[in-house]
């Protein structure tokens, strides 16, 4: 499968599906409140501005994977699972300080700004981070309500609610995990992993294909199934999501190169650069991780510290290997030919990816 030329596709029904609700939902909130509406609109330019639709992509073919026939049905269900991950990412800009998404303001961000007219600059953090956090439940509901206002049965809808649910507790879980690691001293690989797993493996892919499968109606083996493919995946994902935070092109990613650094995020690209690095490279390292405000030229000297080291090439090779795993498990899934073809080739196209 041509997974560029799919993903191109995918995302123009996506967004069309994205822009008609969400169209729908700014209406409704006008009648009650107009700042509100203008909360909802900012963050529908956001949602629009960027993004490839992965996780609706994972949960349209999780159907598929499961035998369902409507794909009509599941494409305007699948937008569920992309309001969660924009719900996720809301609260993540409140806890990393994100400022831009997508090349675009974040809602804390931005209003922040807007915050500045009325209160000190604490005052205005506060004001933008409380619109995000609230915003953001606003759009876990509304993942909820496309699912259970969706045309599939009963009994199926009850079921992925309940799904749903989970992969947003398994998320906080993961995201707990990620916040406490910030914080604490030396960080073991396999902590980190397992995190990994926990946060972007469940809600980026094991959890849209889960999804899918369900609305389906699929029975446990092909859920096992998809999972023994998605977790592996997902680490991977999340390594080379990892790699771009540092090498990457801003213009592409649509939001700031270095901020893992500014953030002092445990990485396992940061973890394994400090245990390869020599002293006076640990030095530096440790010296720049939290910096507010870093140069390009110590950007540069970060990237090839971590690239001297050996710690790129240690976590592309982990991220290859993870690869090799998820694919090697589609030997012996019971799902369909079509299916398959897709996971086999956006597996590839995970760790390959520039943005």
């Amino acid at each position: 499968m041509d997974i560029k030329k799919f993903f191109a596709g995918f995302k123009k029904e996506i967004d069309q599906e994205l822009t008609v609700y969400l169209n729908d939902k700014i209406k409704e909130t006008q009648k009650l409140d107009f700042f509100t509406a203008n909360l909802a609109k900012q963050t529908k330019k956001i949602i629009l501005s960027g993004g490839k639709r992965l996780r609706p992509a994972f949960m349209y073919w999780g159907y598929i994977a499961g035998g369902g026939q409507d794909r009509e049905k599941i494409l305007k269900t699948s937008i569920s699972i992309e309001l969660v991950h924009n719900f996720l990412l809301m609260h993540d800009d409140i806890m990393d300080h994100g400022k831009m998404r997508h090349g675009v303001a974040t809602i804390n961000a931005q209003y922040a700004k807007m915050g500045r007219l009325f209160f000190n600059q604490d005052g205005a953090v506060h004001f933008g981070n409380s619109l995000a956090l609230v915003f953001g439940d606003m759009l876990s509901a509304m993942s909820n309500q496309v699912i259970f206002t969706s045309d599939f049965a009963s009994s199926l809808i009850v079921k992925a609610l309940n799904q749903n649910q989970s992969i947003i507790s398994r998320t906080v879980i993961g995201q707990i995990q990620d916040v406490y690691m910030d914080s604490s001293g030396k960080i073991s690989e396999e902590a980190i992993l397992k995190m990994y797993r926990n946060k972007t493996a469940c809600y980026t892919i094991d959890g849209p294909l889960s999804l899918g499968a369900i609305l389906a109606g699929a029975d446990g083996k092909i859920l096992k199934d998809l999972s023994a493919y998605a977790l592996p995946l997902g680490v991977a994902f999340q390594i080379q999501d990892d790699i771009l935070g540092i090498f990457g092109s801003e213009k592409k990613l649509g939001k700031e190169v270095g901020s893992d650094i500014q953030e002092s995020k445990k990485t396992l690209l940061l973890v394994k650069a400090l245990e390869l690095s020599n002293r006076k490279q640990k030095t530096f390292l440790k010296g720049i991780l939290g910096k507010k405000g870093i140069s390009k030229g110590e950007i540069k000297k970060f990237q090839e510290i971590v690239a001297i080291s050996g710690a790129l090439q240690y976590v592309q090779k982990k991220a290859e290997s993870l690869v090799a795993e998820a694919k090697k498990s589609l030997a012996t899934a019971a799902i369909n030919s079509e299916a398959k073809d897709f996971l086999l080739s956006v597996a590839d196209y995970m760790v390959e990816r520039k943005n």
